[in-house]
């Protein structure tokens, strides 16, 4: 904590057995929690900003949601993972408090079972030259065809619940469905684009007789529709887990790299899902035997009912009715999984949610006391972070879009286990980031790769893009954003030139000291404000758009102060401005080098 001053004196303090003459003490600001010098914390489980206070000492215990290891991140990671990396390091490197840092990564999951299983089929298609261009053409139009009608009834069950909304007059479900409709109609345009691909290079071929690279090209433009299409044929007969793990590993070891190039600093634990089974099952027995979950054909389920009688409470995170009655369809879906097991008819109440999944063909499984399966997405987290971390975590972090069922679910199963109230006690959500108006989503095929935005733009330039946004709030990624932080690197950069001229200039052989009067007390007062600023930001919320705002500011009035008729500046203040601003981006992750000031010669220039 730093105490900040409100202007005025307090009343003398004289002890005459000191023999002192009277000391009067600066006021302190009580105004509010910054100016008492408060940590404030934007916390999801009370929907507002509270008093950043760890459990111990200046220990925090801070628990971050990796990726589901099935694909290519996209900038959507980036800006999650690079907001958690910037807070870290301002919790660490500014605030100085003693911070152990975890990432799981998730890397058994219905996402990851369905592509790795899709990417083998694929593999072995490609292999089998007994299907030649012709044969393959034939799959490549039944797989778009049955992908259409899957895509017709999913419209039509939509705007079903849109009629049903409506006539219920239930604005949230409205909404609800509204929004999947958005979505499904980007899908729907997808395949659509899809078709016109595979008839276009169906046409081109049957005209030149094939071609050389047409059968590659049509496994490319068909990938997606004949994926499925096999998975559901074919899909239950991979069994081999070193499928699913070689799949994982792949993504695992990208992602890391992704991060590397980044510029994020290594967690200080890493944990995988798969190394934690036996822990996973222990976790779930114990549930089951303070009565809050129960065994369904091979499945293990929690049972709300049970852990609210207990006295927990539900929907932490994202409010529902009692027991989680206001859960509507879409969310539970979303909470299964792609590979939902038997649905409600194994449910003692529809809410209730897995903690274990008995296997189907075609899934990983491992023995468990309620028969082969493998853990329920939800159930990782709470594991292999009460492992490492213990029965109270002070930061639980991950996107906006996990709020619920995941992290809700999280907190259900975790105090069901331990027997407490409270698991966690702030929880921090990343706002989502959007394209051209849309969510960036792997299903939605509206993402940018990590790797792409790389080949485009350094790791500065898309660091210094989140920090000009608010960490917590919706976001767009554009050509404007981008272009922004460009600007604000070069007006970095230019100043950290001027300033270097200056200082290699032998200013010691010239006049020290102030020469140009009020101009000098004026640069020195914008200062003192911007290093006033940037610490008030800080202190709220880990506001880097406000703490970047000053820093500019103080760059801006230096500039104008350097651009003054017969201007004889005073270097060392100058100095001290680009020492200051270089501190508090090496703070952010900006800047890496041991200059005092300045870029130098790392920090993300490269691609």
């Amino acid at each position: 904590m730093s105490l900040s001053g409100a202007g005025n004196f307090c009343q003398p303090i004289c002890d005459d057995s000191c023999n002192r003459h009277p000391w009067y003490a600066p006021e302190i600001a009580k105004s509010d929690p910054i100016a008492r010098g408060e940590l404030l914390l934007r916390n999801t489980l009370t929907g507002k900003k509270e008093p950043f206070i760890p459990m111990q000492a200046r220990h925090v215990r801070w628990y971050i949601c990796g990726p589901t290891v099935y694909d290519s991140s996209h900038v959507g990671h980036a800006r999650t993972y690079l907001s958690f990396d910037i807070m870290r390091r301002v919790m660490t490197d500014y605030f100085h408090y003693n911070v152990l840092y975890q990432i799981n990564t998730t890397d058994i999951d219905d996402k990851i079972i369905l592509r790795a299983r899709q990417n083998e089929l694929m593999r072995q298609l490609e292999q089998d030259k007994s299907v030649d261009f012709d044969k393959l053409a034939v799959l490549a139009k039944e797989a778009l065809g049955e992908a259409k009608a899957k895509s017709d009834q999913k419209e039509e069950e939509i705007a079903k619940a849109i009629e049903e909304a409506t006539q219920n007059k239930d604005s949230r479900a409205k909404t609800e469905q509204e929004g999947l409709m958005q979505n499904h109609l980007v899908k729907r345009k997808n395949l659509d684009n899809d078709e016109a691909k595979i008839v276009e290079l169906c046409e081109s071929s049957a005209a030149d007789g094939g071609g050389k690279d047409a059968r590659a090209n049509l496994l490319i433009a068909a990938k997606s529709v004949i994926a499925e299409k096999l998975d559901r044929e074919k899909g239950h007969l991979i069994t081999d887990h070193s499928v699913f793990n070689a799949h994982a590993r792949q993504y695992e070891r990208e992602f890391m790299e992704d991060m590397t190039a980044l510029g994020i600093r290594e967690p200080d634990v890493l944990t995988r899902v798969t190394e934690y089974v036996p822990q996973i099952i222990s976790f779930v027995e114990t549930i089951i035997e303070k009565g809050m979950a129960y065994k369904s054909n091979g499945s293990v389920y929690l049972s709300l009912d049970s852990f609210q009688d207990s006295g927990h409470n539900y929907r932490k995170l994202n409010p529902a009715g009692p027991g989680g009655a206001a859960t509507s369809a879409a969310e539970m879906a979303e909470g299964e999984g792609a590979l939902g097991g038997g649905g409600s008819s194994e449910k003692r109440n529809p809410s209730d949610f897995a903690l274990w999944k008995a296997s189907k063909p075609g899934e990983p499984a491992w023995e468990s006391p309620f028969g082969p399966g493998r853990p329920g997405w939800h159930i990782e987290c709470s594991v292999v972070a009460g492992d490492i971390l213990g029965e109270r975590i002070d930061i639980h972090s991950g996107g906006e879009d996990l709020k619920f069922p995941h992290h809700d679910n999280e907190l259900a199963q975790s105090e069901a286990c331990f027997g407490c109230q409270q698991w966690v006690n702030y929880f921090t959500h990343t706002g989502h980031l959007h394209i051209a108006g849309l969510k960036m989503s792997k299903s939605l095929k509206n993402f940018i790769t990590i790797r792409q935005a790389l080949e485009h733009n350094t790791a500065r330039q898309l660091r210094i893009m989140f920090l000009l946004q608010a960490w917590d709030q919706p976001m767009n990624y554009s050509d404007q954003t981008i272009d922004d932080a460009r600007s604000k690197e070069a007006t970095f950069k230019s100043f950290f030139r001027e300033v270097g001229a200056l200082v290699r200039d032998d200013y010691l052989a010239q006049e020290v000291g102030w020469q140009m009067a009020e101009k000098d007390h004026q640069l020195a007062d914008a200062y003192l404000a911007a290093r006033q600023s940037v610490h008030e930001s800080l202190l709220d919320n880990f506001n880097t758009k406000d703490a970047m705002s000053a820093l500019l500011r103080v760059i801006n009035e230096a500039n104008t102060y350097l651009r003054l008729p017969q201007v004889r500046p005073s270097v060392l203040l100058l100095r001290a401005i680009a020492t200051y601003v270089t501190q508090i981006l090496k703070v952010f992750g900006v800047i890496d080098g041991g200059d005092d000031f300045g870029f130098g010669s790392g920090g993300g220039d490269a691609n």
